[in-house]
């Protein structure tokens, strides 16, 4: 990852490298992407049951980039213009190509996302993951596997978050409900995913 941007490095050792850029791509473009993406409600199975993912979803990339986690196979329908333009924009500032782009939707603070990693096969060793956020602001929350080490980063409307290095091998990260807050947030995750 060849970086030029400026921004806070929030880690930069061999556990990983995590930059926050504040304010990466214009604020108050939460509604115009809002109405171009095609948004949808997946579901997975706990206990033998469906049980609906708390957000919405959607999947870009180029064709035949498809993307499976947590048993949800994706297949990436056309870029936009406004996903390409900042995709665009994303592989000049990192010198990083992204064939590929998961877009999450949160009504509210009450919609969340677990503790997980990003470290699926088909996104290769050390992946850089870049993520966009758009709308509210949330706390963004990392946990290292063995120290228990956190890092909280407060994600701004037109911030941008870059993950990378080892980062998805040493780490998981969340995005925890915040009831305080009311209003949405689009997320969106590039990264470069080689299908099988």
């Amino acid at each position: 990852m060849s970086l030029n941007v400026r921004g806070q490095i929030l880690l930069d050792d061999p556990r990983g490298r995590l930059l926050y850029l504040d304010e990466f791509w214009p604020q108050g473009l939460f509604g115009a992407f809002d109405l171009e993406l095609r948004w949808r409600q997946d579901s997975i199975r706990l206990f033998g049951r469906p049980v609906p993912l708390p957000r919405l979803t959607a999947w870009y990339g180029d064709p035949g980039v498809s993307y499976v986690y947590s048993g949800i196979r994706n297949e990436p329908l056309p870029w936009t213009p406004q996903l390409g333009s900042l995709r665009e924009a994303l592989q000049r500032a990192l010198g990083t190509p992204f064939n590929s782009v998961l877009a999450n939707r949160y009504n509210s603070g009450l919609q969340h996302m677990s503790w997980h990693a990003d470290n699926e096969p088909s996104l290769g060793p050390q992946p850089t993951i870049a993520s966009v956020s758009l709308g509210a602001p949330r706390p963004f929350v990392l946990k290292h596997k063995e120290s228990r080490e956190r890092i909280k980063v407060e994600l701004a409307d037109g911030s941008l978050l870059v993950m990378a290095g080892r980062l998805q091998d040493e780490w998981l990260h969340a995005l925890p409900k915040a009831r305080r807050v009311v209003e949405p947030r689009i997320n969106l995750t590039f990264r470069n995913v080689s299908s099988p």
